[in-house]
């Protein structure tokens, strides 16, 4: 697989939440696909487990980078050796000075993703203060992750770079 261009982080970098966001409902998130199809979480994923990666600088692109092939190969990939049925968004946050230049970043991103992936790329624009907030964003140096449950209730977070430990965690939320 092709793997996600470094680019399609460069101007953001996913994150994920502490525990104490574990047990309240995922907040409103809109945003559009590389297939240009607009996805609103958690009203479009209710009925399955979602896991969701949220970046918002480029401090951790290489983090974020080290999920994308474990991410693919587990969750989304069809020859899988299990079917988790699981939705999965990575997230560029595209936030004041940056919103400008986010379809020039869909279009890059387009030309160094592989297409299967695209409907996994959720490119949102717009305020970024109330998911920092909301989710406990804290530390921009790091991606975020939430996994939320089949009624948009977070019940796992976790950050920073991939370990097995961390996606052996997910594996057990989402199964």
């Amino acid at each position: 697989m092709k793997k996600i261009s470094l680019f399609i982080f460069a101007l953001s970098t996913l994150s994920v939440a502490n525990a104490q966001v574990v047990g309240k409902q995922f907040p409103d998130l809109s945003g559009e696909t590389l297939e240009d199809k607009t996805v609103s979480i958690p009203k479009d994923t209710k009925g399955k487990f979602t896991l969701i990666g949220m970046a918002f600088s480029q401090k951790a692109e290489a983090d974020l980078q080290s999920w994308v092939d474990p991410v693919y190969n587990t969750f989304i990939n069809p020859s899988a050796i299990v079917d988790y049925s699981v939705n999965v968004f990575l997230i560029p946050m595209f936030t004041g000075a940056k919103q400008p230049t986010m379809n020039l970043a869909k279009k890059q991103m387009k030309e160094n993703t592989e297409k299967s992936f695209y409907k996994n790329v959720l490119c949102y624009h717009g305020e970024l203060k109330k998911y920092k907030e909301e989710l406990q964003m804290t530390d921009k140096e790091k991606p975020y992750f939430f996994v939320i449950d089949k009624n948009g209730k977070i019940v796992y977070t976790t950050s920073g770079a991939f370990s097995e430990e961390k996606l052996d965690a997910i594996e057990d939320k989402v199964e």
